[in-house]
């Protein structure tokens, strides 16, 4: 296989706090060092791009000596928290920002959907879009029309394609787009986190999209928060941190790593958290039995005390537990304080998630205090993250964690009926 894509060294730099490349001052600084063959000045005291940090340079990297390399065909994730480079990189990648430092060589044409409506003009209408990106991408407008009732019937947009786009929905900004980048022929395709804008079953269809495209040659960039979809799709992945590249390889031991990286202190939450409705004084959980380890067999408790400072309303509470990728493991409500008997002061709410049932991985609980199960009055995301650990593997050495949010052991009955 050929690499159509090599990255040697890029870095971006950004001053903070303004818009445009800084002072006129700073400027000649730059052109001056360049001439003598010095570093930039200015990106000696570029900080780290850590978004929870104070910054005192007045720069940061967005992205720091990166290097790597996607051969023709392969579907690489990339994977990384909030701010970690992600956007940045595949902008980069796009021609749509140039590098600082380092250069990028890719060999194709390039599709890319880095964020809703990117590349559609509001004014014109969703026909006049499609020749319009078609164009950007160098297609003659034959080729162009042989893809348009293709693009229109995988978008789902057919009864408002001679509508201005500015009256779209968000959604429906993301069909289109999404349509037209994966049906023009392209060879290499660089989706961002927009999919997240659509309904699931647009989502799947456009996975699906994905894996064809990339059965059929074509290379594919994918960035996704949906760890699920990530390792469904690709083959390859490398993981982002603070504006470098930390691993690459097998896209299973990436996400490991990722996952891994994860810690509960990333997520501390300080207790009590209150408004005028409710106050959360404490949410614990623990093995049954004692001890720190939370493996796949263990039943795990948890426990939270809170106070209702709204008299006369009913109230219920709403505890979700989700995976790290965002999926939803369970969704459970009821009511604490119904409207006949509704009394300011503490409760204590216990609760138990039964073992052999989880699989490995890390999870965190969603807690919503609501009103009539329609009003939210506190809502607390990723609260006391925790890790469920592994204790075997099945099929032998074929997974070392195996696939599936919930992990429960089915009776089997097999009997043998003879030849």
């Amino acid at each position: 296989m050929r690499p159509v894509i090599k990255a040697d060294k890029v870095s971006k730099l950004y001053k903070l706090g303004e818009i445009g490349t800084g002072t006129l001052s700073h400027d000649v600084q730059r052109w001056i060092s360049k001439v003598r063959g010095k570093e930039d000045p200015f990106s000696i005291i570029g900080s780290e791009n850590d978004r929870t940090s104070t910054d005192t340079s007045g720069y940061a990297w967005a992205l720091n000596d990166i290097s790597f390399e996607v051969n023709e065909g392969d579907v690489l994730g990339i994977i990384g928290r909030n701010g970690a480079g992600k956007s940045t990189l595949l902008k980069i990648l796009s021609r749509v920002t140039l590098p600082s430092t380092g250069y990028v060589n890719v060999k194709g044409r390039i599709a890319s959907l880095l964020e809703v409506g990117t590349g559609f003009h509001p004014e014109l209408t969703g026909r006049e879009n499609i020749f319009l990106n078609g164009a950007i991408l160098g297609m003659k407008k034959h080729e162009i029309k042989r893809k348009f009732d293709e693009i229109v019937e995988f978008s789902g947009v057919a009864k408002y394609v001679d509508t201005p786009v500015k009256r779209y929905s968000s959604g429906m900004y993301v069909r289109l787009a999404f349509a037209v980048a994966a049906h023009l022929e392209s060879e290499i395709l660089i989706v961002d986190e927009v999919l997240a804008v659509g309904d699931v079953e647009f989502q799947r269809k456009c996975l699906g999209k994905m894996g064809d495209l990339s059965k059929s040659g074509r290379t594919v960039l994918f960035v996704s928060h949906n760890l699920t979809a990530v390792q469904e799709l690709c083959s390859t992945g490398i993981l982002l941190k603070n504006g470098r590249l930390t691993e690459s390889g097998p896209v299973a031991e990436i996400i490991n790593s990722y996952q891994g990286s994860l810690s509960s202190s990333d997520f501390k939450i300080s207790f009590p958290v209150i408004n005028e409705n409710i106050r959360l004084n404490d949410f614990k959980i623990y093995p049954q039995g004692g001890g720190n380890a939370i493996t796949c067999d263990t039943p795990i408790f948890f426990e939270m005390l809170f106070e209702n400072l709204i008299p006369n309303r009913t109230q219920d509470v709403t505890l979700e537990l989700k995976m790290m990728d965002g999926s939803i493991v369970f969704h459970q409500a009821f009511e604490f304080a119904p409207s006949s008997d509704s009394r300011l002061g503490l409760y204590r709410l216990k609760g138990k998630i039964p073992g052999k049932l989880l699989n490995a991985g890390f999870y965190s609980f969603k807690l919503i205090f609501g009103h009539n199960r329609q009003y939210s009055l506190l809502t607390i995301n990723e609260l006391c993250v925790f890790e469920v650990e592994n204790t075997h593997t099945l099929l032998g050495s074929l997974f070392n964690t195996p696939p599936g949010t919930i992990r429960i052991n089915l009776d089997f009955d097999c009997t043998y009926e003879g030849s």
